[in-house]
């Protein structure tokens, strides 16, 4: 199956987000096991890089069959931070029967990773797997962004820097789209225009553009932040309650399939047919 894109047109997209001039393409080649595919997260999916944000690449790999089967329990996760090009970069990457487990737990973090549009590499496997992830969608997601949220708001209280506040407010956000729509969005700039969102957003994205660590408290009040917090954990409370999506996931054990299928033949088995079927339903 030919990729849906090129090497170039990924680039373009990689750019335009903001993403430096690194060759990334040479940081797949770099890794012990066949990666399924790596994507970029952090603050260039989220649509607020700042001028020194890292570099933070994300995807599932294949451990051999021998690893797995032994008494020996494997690494399932490989982490690396290094610099490139005096750009701070770091890779985090689950063996893709992990990162399926991950998957099924009403993790909206690997589901974004999954289908970030900033695609550094990609395989059939990672094809059929965007092709599954309606099926893995479910209501309890909110409690995810929830819980993320509840997390970078403590850390805002305590720092008042503009990262925390824009990832509360971005995850709020994105889980009140997703309970909606039954569609993961993580890019600020784009929630903003889909949803109501406290006016202020934009203005906090350009003062974290110039500074990473800049203070909030120049761009809104924190009296008003605090209302405005409280008001889109309501709105996700009743999202939540209100939503279509179903309460577990339906695609358990197609993922099951395909990750043995893959063990087997590789990450860049031809499963075009599965992945034409499914999407016909």
């Amino acid at each position: 199956m030919p990729e849906r894109t090129g090497a170039g047109e990924r680039d373009t997209v990689l750019r335009a987000a903001g993403l430096p001039a690194v060759d990334l393409a040479a940081v797949v080649a770099e890794q012990d096991d066949p990666l399924v595919f790596a994507t970029v997260s952090g603050a260039h999916l989220y649509g607020f890089p700042s001028r020194d944000s890292d570099v933070d690449l994300r995807g599932a790999h294949l451990l051999p069959a021998a690893s797995l089967v032994g008494l020996h329990e494997p690494e399932e996760t490989c982490t690396r931070i290094w610099d490139r090009d005096r750009i701070e970069m770091d890779l985090v990457s689950h063996d893709l029967r992990k990162f399926a487990r991950l998957l099924l737990r009403r993790n909206g973090y690997v589901l974004e990773q999954l289908l970030s549009p900033l695609v550094v590499h990609t395989t059939d496997v990672h094809r059929e797997l965007i092709v599954l992830a309606p099926d893995l969608l479910t209501s309890h997601h909110a409690h995810h962004y929830r819980g993320f949220a509840l997390t970078q708001w403590r850390l805002f209280e305590k720092t008042g820097e503009l990262k925390p506040l824009l990832y509360t407010l971005r995850v709020l956000l994105t889980g009140i789209h997703l309970m909606d729509s039954g569609r993961v969005l993580p890019h600020l700039p784009s929630l903003v225009t889909e949803l109501a969102a406290p006016g202020y957003v934009p203005e906090l994205i350009a003062a974290k553009e110039a500074a990473e660590h800049g203070p909030a408290g120049d761009v809104v009040d924190p009296g008003r932040l605090r209302t405005d917090i409280e008001a889109l954990h309501a709105r996700l409370d009743a999202a939540q309650a209100a939503t279509a999506l179903p309460d577990a996931p339906a695609a358990r054990d197609a993922l099951h399939d395909l990750i043995v299928r893959a063990r087997l033949d590789g990450p860049a088995a031809p499963t075009g047919r599965r992945v034409a079927a499914s999407a016909e339903r």
